[in-house]
């Protein structure tokens, strides 16, 4: 793994922040390539920690408009915790540092591979991700010097909690939460007289936000292992569930960070819903979940075997996606730019 992370801060060069863009089922990743420090600490969470601690003006930067927008995510990409890993990635978004991302994943496995950072080993690719959550071993599939898709074994999903009330609005409403390598509370999108479609995000963003603080208020979440994953990550609006042969195809839309809107149908996301339908006995073993997201592209996930986590119950679950290429870009900081590292709005 060569170092990307290089350079320092201010740039000396107005153009020396470079970044490759990709989406993954219309879901943008930016991937930061050189302008910035490298990254400190011995693993990828203290990596993460010192990101927020030394380089949010980065984030900013590169998130906030006018550069990037409310919706906008990305990555610092780091070397592996160890020789067993190909690369590690620390991810980020509109109000900070994620633990987990799944269509950011895929997007980072298929630039590796088609840049040439990481070797194509043939049809089927092996590569080894750190991520703040955990080690996540994904496969590519290979066309050529085109990556097809990305397959990735998350880090065990669980079910976290069933049926916890909250009041939203002076409304009452029943959320599961789950863990797909970061927490959310999931509800069906009718239980707020809402559909999985673009006409309802603004009711949806705001639901979000508040069932997230709603949630939060009543209950605590800590993942039992790991004190760095907790609290809710998102809310997973679920719609339009259907019996697809064998297995189940949905739609969903995430509210996470500050009000940010997945456009994919979000890795994380998905392998926490499959923990969820697998203790209700509602998904058979290696039955596909295929999930649409909002820009009506698919991810496919699957439960494929059982593990535990400190002696709770756990799953092992798959998500499938494919990633591309949309631009690279130079950015520029002027220094008397009177908005610095830009704003958001929403």
């Amino acid at each position: 793994m060569r170092r990307l992370m290089t350079g320092s801060w201010p740039p000396e060069r107005a153009d020396a922040v470079t970044a490759v863009d990709y989406h993954t089922a219309g879901e943008p990743f930016r991937i930061v390539m050189g302008g910035v420090p490298a990254l400190e600490g011995s693993d990828v969470p203290a990596r993460r920690r010192y990101a927020a601690e030394h380089l949010d003006h980065v984030r900013r930067l590169l998130v906030n408009e006018p550069r990037g927008h409310a919706d906008m995510y990305g990555c610092f990409v780091t070397p592996p915790d160890d020789d067993a890993g190909d690369v590690g990635v620390v991810f980020f978004h509109n109000a900070g540092y994620s633990t987990a991302c799944g269509h950011g994943t895929i997007a980072l496995v298929t630039w590796a591979l088609e840049t040439g950072v990481l070797p194509m080993t043939g049809e089927r690719t092996p590569v080894v991700v750190d991520t703040p959550s955990g080690r996540v071993r994904a496969v590519a599939t290979c066309a050529g010097d085109r990556v097809a898709a990305v397959r990735f074994t998350n880090v065990p999903s669980f079910v976290e909690a069933t049926g916890v009330a909250v009041a939203v609005d002076g409304t009452s409403l029943t959320v599961d939460i789950a863990f797909g390598g970061a927490f959310y509370a999931v509800l069906d999108a009718v239980a707020v007289g809402c559909a999985v479609r673009a006409r309802d995000l603004p009711r949806l963003i705001g639901l979000g936000r508040d069932i997230k603080a709603a949630v939060e208020a009543v209950r605590g979440v800590v993942h039992p292992s790991a004190a760095h994953l907790r609290d809710i990550y998102g809310v997973l609006f679920v719609d339009d569930s259907r019996r697809a042969g064998d297995g189940l195809h949905q739609r969903n839309v995430a509210v996470f960070a500050d009000g940010e809107v997945d456009r994919s149908p979000t890795g994380s996301g998905v392998s926490a819903r499959l923990a969820l339908l697998d203790a209700a006995g509602a998904l058979p073993r290696g039955a596909d979940l295929r999930t649409t997201g909002l820009a009506g592209l698919d991810f496919v996930g699957r439960v494929v075997g059982d593990t535990q986590v400190a002696g709770r119950s756990a799953v092992v679950t798959e998500v499938e996606g494919a990633a591309y290429r949309t631009g690279a870009h130079e950015f520029t900081l002027d220094p008397a730019d009177p908005l610095g590292t830009g704003f958001l709005l929403r």
